[in-house]
């Protein structure tokens, strides 16, 4: 059984303003049809005989990696949660924990869900390639072949062939200074380090244990402590708290004796950096990748990203990226890409709340965008889908009003329950008991208006809820 294992818990820092903590670049529309995700997913489809995936995902994102695999047409996967990241090591051993739960002899195609590959076609023949190296019981990772020197990236260098097309892995290399990256793709020999595996869940489990057993020790002890709750596989937080913090490569790949390596060119890109993204997509006569609403004069090899219909105009410059969302605006040189993580570090240390929310934040029973706050009140358009509802809630510090815009609303408050159409409002007092609910088979759209000493969004107190939040 071939079992895709996407790894899902990345934050996407480098993408800022665009990728945030709360919705982070895997689950974002950059390139293509459908999410980075959605794509990850969907390449797996191509392969024949593959089962449904198992996602590994942090606690934040569970609604977000649901959602996408239902629109994706995606049944049976199995999503795991992760309470805290702890890097790729024990991520991948759950997988693979779970994997044996269907199939002892299962294999683990192991993808990153954030990843770009322009050529599906090429990378599903490297996949098919690599089954019979994985089944003798090697570790295979996919390297790419190289079509320029890159120093943002670990490379490995192929040692004597195993078989048709795979060879020993003779070393992994961290990332190069630029003569050196030179040397590499000028040898023939090395590849680029992309992350990606295909191995047998219990041969990844024999190598952990044999190289880094107090990560597997710790990961069977969560594992076994792991408890369903509706379409997720929650891992207990205490337990995978002692989880140790390691990467498979320093972990596993860079000791075992039995790494192997397939040289794929399938257009791969592991979107790091607008830069990366500027370099992976389709550029205008300029050299300009441009997405939105933009008017470009005398601009060249420049990244430009408009939100929605807002206009952006640029007279004059070259090599930069402008990015911009209805909160925040990100102009940097495209050689500085790489900085903008720093960017994310400022707005941590500050306290501010950039870097992990959007204006508009998804929630899974819909969305909510904050258009004007100030002191004690803030203006919410709140969008509920058709069939969800809000949690069952109270609010020590403010009170609401509520003005539907359009579809129907059935409003709770204390012990009323009502309907509300079109152009009709509510007052929701302070302390009273409340809850918003879509009958509709069409979205309701509400204007919230809160008023109050204190608007945070931890002013909840959630008494029911069919999404299992507290």
């Amino acid at each position: 059984m071939l079992i895709p294992l996407i790894l899902s818990g990345g934050s996407g820092t480098r993408l800022w303003p665009v990728s945030r903590k709360n919705l982070p670049k895997q689950f974002l529309s950059l390139t293509g049809q459908g999410t980075l995700f959605q794509q990850t997913v969907g390449r797996t489809q191509l392969l024949p005989d593959v089962d449904a995936p198992i996602v590994v995902a942090s606690e934040d994102h569970r609604f977000l990696a649901a959602e996408q695999l239902l629109e994706s047409g995606i049944e049976g996967a199995s999503i795991i949660l992760e309470p805290m990241g702890r890097n790729t090591a024990p991520a991948i051993a759950l997988g693979a924990l779970r994997a044996l739960e269907r199939d002892p002899e299962a294999l683990l195609l192991v993808l990153p869900a954030d990843h770009l590959i322009g050529d599906a076609h090429s990378f599903t023949r490297g996949v098919e390639q690599a089954l019979p190296a994985a089944q003798d019981g090697w570790l295979v990772t996919f390297g790419i072949q190289p079509d320029r020197p890159e120093t943002g990236f670990g490379y490995i260098q192929r040692g004597e062939p195993i078989g048709d097309g795979a060879f020993r892995v003779a070393q992994f290399v961290e990332k190069p200074a630029l003569p050196i990256a030179e040397s590499y793709v000028a040898s023939g020999g090395y590849d680029w380090n992309s992350g990606m595996f295909l191995f047998k869940a219990s041969r990844y489990l024999e190598e952990l244990g044999l190289h880094a057993p107090e990560i597997l020790d710790a990961v069977r002890a969560a594992h076994a402590s792991a408890k369903a709750d509706l379409d997720f596989v929650r891992i207990h937080p205490e337990a995978f708290s002692k989880v140790p913090d390691n990467s498979i490569d320093y972990a596993v790949m860079e000791k075992t004796q039995r790494a192997a390596v397939i040289p794929v060119k399938c257009d791969w890109s592991d979107i790091g950096s607008w830069s990366a993204l500027w370099l992976a997509g389709v550029r205008d006569a300029q050299g300009n990748l441009r997405e939105g609403d933009t008017i470009t004069i005398n601009t060249n090899n420049s990244l430009l990203r408009s939100h929605d219909r807002h206009l952006l105009a640029t007279v004059g410059i070259d090599d930069l990226i402008v990015v911009t969302t209805p909160d925040a605006t990100l102009v940097a040189h495209r050689d500085a890409a790489q900085d903008v993580k720093r960017v994310v570090d400022e707005l941590k240390a500050a306290g501010r709340t950039e870097h992990s929310l959007h204006r508009v934040v998804r929630r899974p029973w819909g969305s909510y965008d904050s258009l004007e706050s100030a002191d004690r009140f803030q203006v919410k358009r709140i969008v509920v889908k058709p069939g969800a509802s809000l949690s069952l809630q109270k609010h020590h510090h403010r009170a609401e009003h509520w003005i539907v815009v359009s579809g129907t609303a059935e409003v709770t408050c204390d012990d009323r329950i009502f309907l509300l159409g079109e152009n009709q409002s509510t007052y929701i007092p302070l302390g009273s008991v409340h809850r918003l609910r879509n009958p509709g088979k069409v979205p309701l759209e509400v204007i919230e208006v809160q008023s109050g000493s204190y608007l945070g969004e931890d002013d909840i107190v959630r008494l029911e809820d069919v999404y299992g939040r507290s």
